[in-house]
């Protein structure tokens, strides 16, 4: 159910705001699509340096975001429009029918508004349906993944992306509760997961069960599919000159966007061993700057969720 009043500036605090607003530098008149809009910090940011004859374009498969949307909408002069589903298909639709952008943000993973809201099922911290859809509407939830893929399926996703080192432990204990009785529940999950690695790995690195619910969490909505899906639909939507934006939260996104830019800046495709090149590939962006961007300590310091976060921003070659 949507939220009946509309949200207040306090609700969400975008990471690496300062850091997008310099690297993208939006200038009056520009297109602006927002792939992964959630709270609107970004795109809020944005806009408020295009004037009237500027649009944005936000696109989210949570149909929540709409309070948020409605408030970017009348705080900016700008054009927007808000289109529901995957970003990947609807940057696809947008490249299809001839839009062309001058910014292109991909802010990864699961928004604050998904995670701070327990019945989402997203967080380890609170009892809630096992679920984790950033789309309620999909298919597939977390509670089907848990409670039937097999052994091995699971150890893999936890395994792939989650890089836990309990995988097949965890795997093991959970196919053993579940026929018992079918996991309903998150807080039952992080039980059975506390309780299949060793005494003092539970005291580790953070909590126990945050690298199987971020796994659960990518395979139940296809983060990594839909980002390397979408990447060259983004890089097509884009004028000469645009820039793309992707920030990450782990190392399997960030090593993704990191691969796909360092491609497009090589350009050619020819093997390493090929005397001339053959293929006539020619570089299509270019990496500004040429490393990840990462948040400083004070903005850590404010928002710890900011910690793990990767900015890589590059410029369409024109």
């Amino acid at each position: 159910m949507l939220p009946s009043a509309l949200p207040t500036e306090t609700d969400h605090v975008p990471v690496l705001a300062e850091e997008v607003l310099n690297a993208l530098d939006p200038r009056p008149g520009e297109t602006i699509v927002d792939c992964t809009f959630g709270a609107g910090g970004h795109s809020t940011l944005l806009a408020s340096r295009l004037r009237g004859d500027g649009k944005v374009i936000a696109i989210d498969r949570d149909p929540t975001v709409a309070p948020y949307f409605e408030r970017l909408r009348r705080s900016t002069a700008a054009k927007t429009r808000l289109l529901n589903g995957e970003f990947s298909s609807v940057l696809q639709g947008l490249a299809d029918n001839g839009v062309r952008a001058d910014i292109v943000l991909m802010d990864l993973g699961v928004s604050s508004m998904q995670l701070d809201r327990p019945e989402r099922g997203f967080s380890y911290a609170a009892d809630a349906p096992l679920d984790m859809r950033m789309d309620p509407s999909a298919d597939v939830s977390a509670r089907e993944v848990v409670n039937e893929f097999d052994e091995r399926e699971l150890a893999d996703i936890f395994k792939r992306y989650g890089e836990e080192r309990y995988a097949r432990q965890i795997a093991r204990a959970i196919v053993r509760r579940r026929k018992q009785k079918p996991f309903e529940r998150t807080g039952d999950l992080v039980e059975t997961i506390k309780h299949a690695i060793p005494a003092p790995a539970r005291f580790g690195d953070g909590h126990p069960a945050k690298r199987v619910f971020q796994a659960l969490r990518i395979e139940v909505n296809d983060e990594l599919g839909a980002l390397e899906r979408a990447l060259p639909d983004a890089l097509e939507v884009l004028r000469p000159g645009g820039r793309l934006a992707v920030i990450s939260f782990h190392s399997l996104e960030d090593r993704a966007v990191k691969r796909f830019l360092r491609a497009q800046e090589h350009g050619c495709t020819c093997p390493p061993d090929f005397p001339i090149c053959a293929c006539g590939a020619q570089p299509t962006l270019r990496a500004t700057p040429r490393r990840a961007i990462r948040p400083t300590a004070a903005e850590v310091a404010r928002n710890p969720r900011a910690q793990s976060a990767r900015l890589r921003v590059a410029t369409k070659i024109g």
